[in-house]
């Protein structure tokens, strides 16, 4: 399947759910960004419960092999949901923030993402077809780069782990992951990627996630809200 066919599929689910919140509630809606979590990670021995609760922050159970009631990773899917995100102080300005409405389609290792009041660019359309990431909007045009990453710093300046993302989404630690935890319900709890160190939030007893904060210690942040 066309990457690009991918928005077609999110369009009307994303603009019957999405399209009056924008317009109603995004003017006063600003999106709070979590603090970093900065707990020290420690291998337990033995099994520790954790009290159910809708956000999941404690110590967890570091994961020793793969758990077959784990969640794998998801080969497709359709989400929405705000992502912001904050870049930390400079010499010459503050910190520096921006918080955009998303949908967001998945197959296999391709993607397409639309977002609205995306981080100061305006609407904003990002594909990637598993070898170039391409992302289209009203203020820079478009721009093409070798991975999503690169893509977004070149037209925001923003820093985001969208690689690690689809696994994150799945609430499955990346390959290149290190030192992920699991809670008592063998949910991903937290997870480190290079400098980011992504936590997780669950509504209930739901084995998928629905928000992830990732922070890097120099100040760069991204909180997601996901709608599966």
């Amino acid at each position: 399947m066309p990457v690009a066919t991918l928005f077609f599929q999110l369009s009307a689910e994303f603009k019957s759910k999405c399209e009056s919140k924008f317009q109603s509630k995004a003017k006063s809606q600003k999106l709070t960004l979590l603090t970093a979590m900065a707990a020290t990670l420690v291998i337990t021995s033995g099994c520790q419960s954790l009290k159910t609760a809708n956000t999941s922050h404690q110590s967890g159970t570091m994961i020793q092999s793969q758990n077959s009631e784990q969640p794998k990773k998801l080969e497709s899917f359709n989400i929405t949901g705000k992502i912001g995100v904050t870049t930390p102080a400079s010499d010459s300005s503050g910190a520096q923030g921006g918080s955009a409405f998303y949908a967001w389609g998945q197959e296999n290792d391709r993607f397409a993402i639309e977002l609205i009041g995306a981080l100061g660019i305006g609407k904003t359309n990002i594909e990637y077809n598993g070898q170039t990431a391409t992302l289209v909007s009203e203020k820079t045009g478009t721009l093409t780069a070798d991975d999503p990453e690169e893509l977004l710093q070149k037209a925001t300046g923003w820093q985001a782990p969208i690689s690690q993302m689809p696994y994150w989404i799945s609430g499955s630690p990346a390959p290149s992951d290190s030192a992920p935890k699991l809670d008592a319900q063998n949910r991903l709890i937290s997870s480190v990627n290079g400098e980011w160190t992504a936590s997780f939030t669950y509504k209930g007893s739901d084995k998928r996630p629905s928000k992830i904060s990732a922070v890097q210690p120099q100040g760069n942040k991204v909180v997601m809200t996901i709608n599966h």
